[in-house]
């Protein structure tokens, strides 16, 4: 890596000050080049657009999250899914600003909105696994559709959430959670064997 070239914190950093300076329609892959202490050329090399910047903010968060996930982690489906949520959470805190800014910009961008849901879908299947809760077919069908609608409310609360310890937000995503969990009774959807269960067991079963 040269020295002009950033590492991902540094470019995400750089990133997300111009969002919370100038807002999403405001980024210019040149403002994100000084804010992160790198040349444009080095820049070109890793991002293409600012789409490629949110995508790798995504990425990073994934990264973050999964880096700290110890597997055979313990406790019920639901406590692994808040722990993880919550996790993935406190990554986005040192971007707060940006992230504000971009939630406020995206109500009036609605294509910005439909770019970013396939990718989301694909990082709650990461966040599943983080869990350790099942999103192979078919139930991975509607989990991680399940658990973007979660998330949402989770980051709808964040936004409004200013108090250290994010008590608010634990909230919401506790009552998030019971909303889906009563959805999927309802509509008799599986909500365990989990990954997690399934290795107890067949760490339990005899050997033939």
């Amino acid at each position: 890596m040269s020295e002009s070239e950033p590492n991902d914190a540094a470019l995400l950093a750089g990133f997300w000050q111009v969002v919370a300076l100038r807002g999403w329609h405001g980024v210019t892959m040149g403002r994100v080049a000084e804010e992160a202490g790198t040349t444009l050329a080095a820049l070109r090399s890793r991002a293409r657009t600012p789409l490629d910047l949110l995508l790798l903010h995504g990425r990073e968060a994934d990264r973050i999250v999964l880096a700290g996930t110890v597997r055979g982690q313990g406790g019920s489906p639901r406590d692994r899914i808040f722990d993880v949520l919550m996790r993935r959470l406190d990554a986005m805190q040192p971007h707060r600003p940006g992230i504000l800014r971009l939630l406020s910009d995206m109500k009036r961008d609605p294509f910005l909105a439909l770019f970013l849901a396939p990718h989301l879908l694909v990082s709650m299947g990461w966040m599943l696994e983080a869990a350790e809760i099942d999103a192979a077919l078919p139930a991975g069908a509607w989990r991680a559709p399940g658990l973007a609608v979660v998330w949402l409310a989770a980051v709808r609360a964040w936004h409004a959430d200013d108090s250290p310890d994010l008590g608010a937000t634990m909230a919401a995503l506790d009552r998030a959670l019971d909303r889906a969990e009563g959805i999927a009774r309802g509509l008799r959807l599986p909500i365990a064997p989990d990954n997690a269960e399934a290795g107890a067991t067949e760490a339990a079963a005899p050997a033939d």
